[in-house]
């Protein structure tokens, strides 16, 4: 892979890259060590077929991805489709918010179409209004699936009392990425794609989630639930989530008709 800005994207090979890999885990996520990818997974992906990607800037690993073999029944035939699964990506937090997530996807997104496949997914927290920038408005990914409660209780957000307390369900989006669609190679291309026209519908999400649960965990289930069912409706109707709108008071995933 090319290097740039002083940060090098390869895979990793290495027993020591994928301990560098579990290390990233725990100070990008906090997440408690059942919920970690351990080095045997990482080792068993690469294995059965699929790699790791890591970021390295002055010899030190400094993010990651995880891109995993998964199948589908392809849109044409509904013939088995090899395709990939993006389990997992992390950064490190003095690498965080300068590309390096950008260019590990764009990174996983060639190694997979020099593979021949054409299609990656993975999940995020709906919550999440970074993420939903990032995979919607800067990949192209689209998202017709709202899995409820995926990952059973959900510590990435909710974690010592809250966790007992509460228990936040880990309700995620599906994200699409047809590596060969217009929109995701013009964005590949540095381009700016087809604008997608007025959106049909539209959801909220609270501005700042994470202070939302740790100041009123009660509300922040509620809001929770009124999202899952406003995102269900949209789906029920036939449309499709292709875009985000980042107003600061008002975020908001905007759908549009499912072409």
């Amino acid at each position: 892979m090319a290097e740039s800005d002083g940060v090098d994207i390869r895979e990793c090979t290495t027993v020591e890259e994928f301990d560098e890999c579990v290390r990233l885990q725990r100070e990008a996520f906090g997440l408690p060590d059942l919920e970690l990818s351990p080095r045997r997974h990482l080792i068993v992906a690469r294995s059965a077929g699929g790699f790791t990607l890591g970021a390295f800037a002055g010899g030190r690993m400094v993010g990651f991805v995880l891109n995993q073999v998964a199948v589908r029944p392809a849109p044409d035939s509904g013939a088995e489709e090899v395709v990939g699964y993006s389990h997992m990506m992390a950064v490190a937090k003095s690498h965080q918010n300068l590309g390096v997530g950008a260019r590990l996807k764009w990174a996983q997104r060639a190694r997979v179409v020099s593979e021949g496949r054409r299609f990656i997914h993975w999940t995020w927290d709906p919550a999440q209004s970074r993420n939903a920038h990032f995979n919607l408005n800067r990949l192209g990914v689209v998202v017709r699936r709202y899995a409820v409660n995926y990952y059973g209780t959900d510590y990435s957000t909710v974690t010592g009392k809250f966790a007992e307390a509460l228990g936040l369900d880990s309700d995620r989006l599906v994200a699409e990425w047809e590596l060969d669609s217009p929109r995701v190679v013009a964005l590949a291309r540095g381009e700016t794609p087809e604008p997608s026209g007025e959106p049909a519908a539209a959801v909220t999400i609270p501005p700042n989630w994470g202070a939302l649960v740790s100041e009123d965990p009660a509300a922040a289930r509620a809001e929770l639930l009124r999202v899952r069912g406003e995102f269900q409706d949209a789906f029920a109707a036939g449309l499709v989530c292709a875009g985000f709108d980042r107003d600061p008071s008002s975020p908001r995933y905007l759908f549009y008709s499912d072409r």
